[in-house]
């Protein structure tokens, strides 16, 4: 059948601004680029990478990723890529499958490893979890694929121009059926809970919704795709760290005859009409332009669009929670001896519904977990080069994020509470077994809800909109900007919504609206 025809921007673009170098930034210069377009993105840092930067260790000892750690669906990576005839290979970037995926432990003293392979994971849950539970696995995993095989194409790598597009075909109309029929606009908790029993199974398999800013037992069954993505698809890291992505994607762009201005803030939009006919820089600089692509986060964009909160035409936001992050090194010596040993570790406390209390409670009510479940990332055991101080005294590279709650849930003193939280969580983790932490991991950057907010980020969440039902799909913000003809938006706070392949399709998806490519 014909492809379903999309609303696209009311003029010609033959040259395309695009602000920030973040991933949707840069998966929308590409496919615009390959779709023949004249492309200049604008980055205010740098370097490229957004939510997917890197911090210098000191004296620029060594690279450590300041933002995203899990990757999943690389395919996405290469659909950018291929856009202008570049590959992997042409630009340097290797990544492999992490296996396991992660490495669970838990109150009670077990653990339990997460594998993409099928047989290797009902193996691992038979192990821990006994033969019935390792039957009900293969039930949830089937579910959970057959969620993500139903929404994938239509409701999540597809633009929407209203809601009215899920039900405007039969093809659409029988898509939304099925997700009715599996259980969808259910809640994950629940449609987890009914197919395996055992609370440590389901915490693998339901913490992901934080990623979608919700409790599980909230969060839409829909949600269930984030799973599939996170357990079954695999996740992956690149030689050198994730702000290698960025990287390769940037260098590929300027190959292929796009620019690039680094150190370049844009703080302002000249108008003519109902379009915009330049962004204008910190100093002073006019960079004209056909079409505008705005991948900041959205109280950015509302501000360089001119738009304040009471003219944009929705309900009030409700804000992801935000996170809590020490990046630093620590001596091979003490981390050799720990039980884990994994690129990423999640830790989980006992507690389980009272901590999602804690981190995504109404306006002023929330706290930082009394029970942290914390994820460690060790980059340095997949990738050997990836270390500071030299062969004579080698320090791994070491990442520990606690979720916390934004500063609308809690609006905490961060600048007074950091040295503590810091000292609370190393605490935490050397009673759990990571001996040697409190003395030897040295924090060279430390992230929390103020360094987000700091960035112009809302609510000092870098997880952006929450995806509540009227924040999902075709009710998310849109990424055609009304009474405006020319500006299409990106990035984790539109459609289809956070996380790095979504990021990635939200810049496909703003070229699309450009091009009217299908």
């Amino acid at each position: 059948m014909p492809a379903r025809r999309i609303n696209t921007i009311a003029r010609p673009a033959n040259h395309v601004i695009i602000v920030g170098a973040g991933l949707s930034g840069l998966s929308a210069a590409l496919h615009l680029r390959g779709a023949g377009a004249d492309v200049t993105v604008v980055e205010r840092a740098a370097t490229p990478g957004g939510r997917v930067g890197a911090y210098p260790g000191p004296g620029g000892t060594y690279r450590i990723d300041s933002g995203a750690t899990v990757l999943t669906m690389p395919s996405l990576i290469d659909e950018a890529l291929a856009a202008v005839g570049s590959d992997r290979a042409r630009t340097g970037l290797v990544i492999r499958q992490l296996a396991p995926a992660y490495h669970g432990r838990f109150a009670d003293g077990t653990t339990l490893d997460v594998h993409s392979d099928p047989d290797a994971m009902e193996q691992e849950v038979r192990r821990v979890c006994g033969a019935a539970e390792a039957a009900r696995y293969r039930e949830l995993r089937a579910w959970l694929a057959a969620m993500f095989d139903t929404e994938y194409d239509r409701f999540i790598a597809a633009n929407f121009d209203s809601p009215l597009d899920l039900a405007n075909s039969s093809t659409a109309f029988r898509d939304l059926a099925r997700l009715v029929a599996l259980g969808g606009f259910g809640r994950l908790g629940k449609q987890v809970a009914k197919r395996i029993e055992d609370p440590r199974l389901r915490r693998i398999f339901t913490f992901q919704a934080l990623y979608a800013g919700m409790p599980p037992a909230r969060a839409l069954g829909v949600y269930g795709a984030i799973a599939h993505m996170d357990t079954s698809l695999g996740v992956y890291f690149p030689d050198g760290g994730m702000h290698r992505i960025t990287e390769a994607l940037a260098n590929a762009l300027t190959e292929a005859g796009g620019r690039i201005h680094y150190d370049t803030e844009i703080t302002g939009l000249e108008h003519s009409g109902s379009a915009i006919t330049a962004a204008t820089t910190a100093d002073g600089h006019r960079i004209a332009g056909d079409a505008f692509v705005l991948t900041g986060d959205l109280p950015i964009t509302d501000t360089l669009l001119g738009r304040t909160p009471a003219r944009i035409p929705r309900r009030a936001t409700r804000w992801s929670p935000s996170a809590f992050i020490l990046h630093g090194t620590i001596p091979r010596s003490v981390t050799g001896l720990w039980d884990a040993q994994a690129h990423h570790t999640i830790d989980f406390g006992d507690a389980w519904d009272t901590t999602f209390t804690e981190l995504t409670a109404r306006r002023g009510t929330g706290t930082v977990m009394s029970d942290p479940s914390l994820l460690i990332t060790r980059p340095t055991l997949t990738d050997p080069a990836m270390v500071a101080g030299g062969t004579d005294a080698p320090r791994e590279l070491l990442s520990v994020l606690a979720p916390t709650p934004n500063l609308v849930s809690a609006p905490l003193a961060w600048d007074a509470l950091e040295p503590s939280y810091q000292a609370e969580l190393l605490g935490v983790l050397e009673q759990r077994g990571y001996k040697g932490i409190t003395e030897h991991f040295a924090v060279d950057h430390l992230d929390s809800p103020r360094t987000w907010a700091a960035q112009g980020m809302a609510a000092g969440t870098p997880f952006s909109a929450a995806h509540s039902f009227p924040q999902t799909g075709p009710f998310r913000r849109g990424n055609l900007v009304k009474g405006v003809d020319n500006v299409v938006l990106a990035g984790c706070g539109t459609t289809p919504g956070v996380g790095v392949p979504t990021t990635m399709i939200s810049g496909r998806l703003a070229a699309q609206r450009i091009t009217g490519a299908p």
